[in-house]
């Protein structure tokens, strides 16, 4: 009897641990099978190094440098009280349709004009996060992602209008009125898991933590020293928020993009960077019967745009040209593009790092859970609002 309950304590206790280590070699195994039989593992090799080092030096740096900017930017408003005047001014509509404080349109605007990480140079300034209860924080990486390459999205579907052979004005509205949507979905749906884990009265950073510096103008400076001082400690956030964003963008992106993007131009595999199976593509196809009428794609090939977005924004837009030209797009699929590209902004490539340097790592499935599903309403918004502007104007 003895020796049974030493045995079963034994199991209890080891098994957990043998069954984890078995899990993980099978997933790890299994992943360069999957990449590996297709592509040769010389060149599966060389496309990951390739594909990181291209990530680390082309996205990642421009990401660092957009957070320092958007740091110095965003400590220079907390420093002159722009942001203590867009919390007063912008509350009365925040928080009805986000349930956040007004300051969080900053964040809109910021993201908007640059990309996902350019929310958390904000939130590391204990001004900016003064506004906030503990509960809303995490929901700035849904509110920033959901806007997030706005404007770099909008102004190149709108360089679109000759290969789509029209304007694509309306189809661009269209697509970021219904990442508007979106955006409040994933904050919403993010806002009721925070809810229940840290309360409705919580603050996000206590009162005596608040110096009474980072949110009243330094009235004993001069305005030229006040300017330059929180340039240079805004700048400086941003490299560190820079440098902690760089593991995830990279390991996550680049398994996304070689899981999305197929052989190389000439239909062989080279080693070359951003070559991959084209599984996700392929995935997306045989369940086309159910995308077909939530997005309304004109071909299969459209559904490739937000797959790709899940990963990269920007590879993702590289896809729409060709699209537009060899006619498996139309006006109507520029709109949901517009939308999805926009919402999801390669939020699997970022939304680990951003929660991480937000502090709430543990809830990362909950904000990417959250996103998924306000990127998916985003885009059945872009077809519907499309359709129906298109009925109205006869476009």
């Amino acid at each position: 009897m003895k020796r049974t309950k030493l045995k079963d304590m034994w199991k209890k206790r080891h098994a957990p641990k043998w069954v984890s280590a078995m899990i993980c070699l099978v997933i790890v195994i299994g992943i360069f099978v999957l990449l590996g039989i297709p592509m040769g593992l010389s060149n599966m090799f060389s496309t990951l190094m390739n594909t990181a080092f291209d990530i680390l030096v082309n996205t990642c740096l421009y990401i660092m440098a957009i957070a320092v900017l958007m740091g110095a930017l965003s400590a220079v408003f907390t420093e002159f009280g722009v942001v203590n005047m867009l919390n007063r001014i912008l509350s009365p509509l925040m928080k009805p349709v986000y349930d956040l404080p007004g300051a969080a349109a900053l964040g809109v605007v910021t993201t908007y004009l640059s990309d996902n990480p350019a929310i958390l140079s904000l939130a590391e300034d204990k001004g900016f996060k003064s506004f906030f209860k503990r509960y809303q924080l995490p929901a700035l990486t849904n509110i920033g992602t959901s806007f997030g390459m706005g404007l770099i999205v909008t102004t190149f579907m709108l360089g679109q209008e000759g290969a789509a052979g029209q304007s694509l004005m309306p189809a661009v509205l269209v697509g970021n009125f219904a990442a508007i949507i979106g955006s409040i979905v994933s904050t919403r749906i993010m806002l009721l898991f925070t809810k229940k884990v840290f309360g409705k009265e919580s603050p996000a950073i206590e009162e005596k933590d608040v110096h009474e510096h980072d949110i009243v103008e330094h009235t004993d400076q001069t305005i030229g020293m006040r300017t330059m001082n929180a340039l240079l400690e805004g700048g400086k956030s941003g490299v560190q928020l820079g440098l902690g964003i760089i593991p995830g963008v990279v390991i996550i992106c680049t398994l996304v993009m070689m899981l999305t993007n197929g052989a190389g131009a000439d239909g062989a595999y080279s080693g070359a960077a951003y070559e991959g199976i084209g599984l996700l593509p392929v995935i997306a196809d045989k369940i086309n019967f159910i995308l077909k009428p939530l997005f309304g794609f004109a071909s299969a090939g459209g559904v490739s745009v937000p797959i790709t977005a899940l990963g990269s924004a920007g590879a993702a837009m590289g896809l729409v040209p060709n699209l537009l030209k060899e006619g498996f797009a139309n006006a109507h699929d520029v709109a949901v593009f517009t939308a999805m590209c926009m919402c999801w902004s390669g939020y699997l490539s970022t939304h680990v790092s951003m929660m991480d340097s937000l502090g709430y790592k543990y809830l990362t499935g909950k904000a990417i859970g959250s996103h998924t599903i306000g990127g998916l309403v985003a885009g059945i918004a872009a077809n519907w609002l499309y359709q129906l502007v298109a009925l109205i104007f006869k476009i």
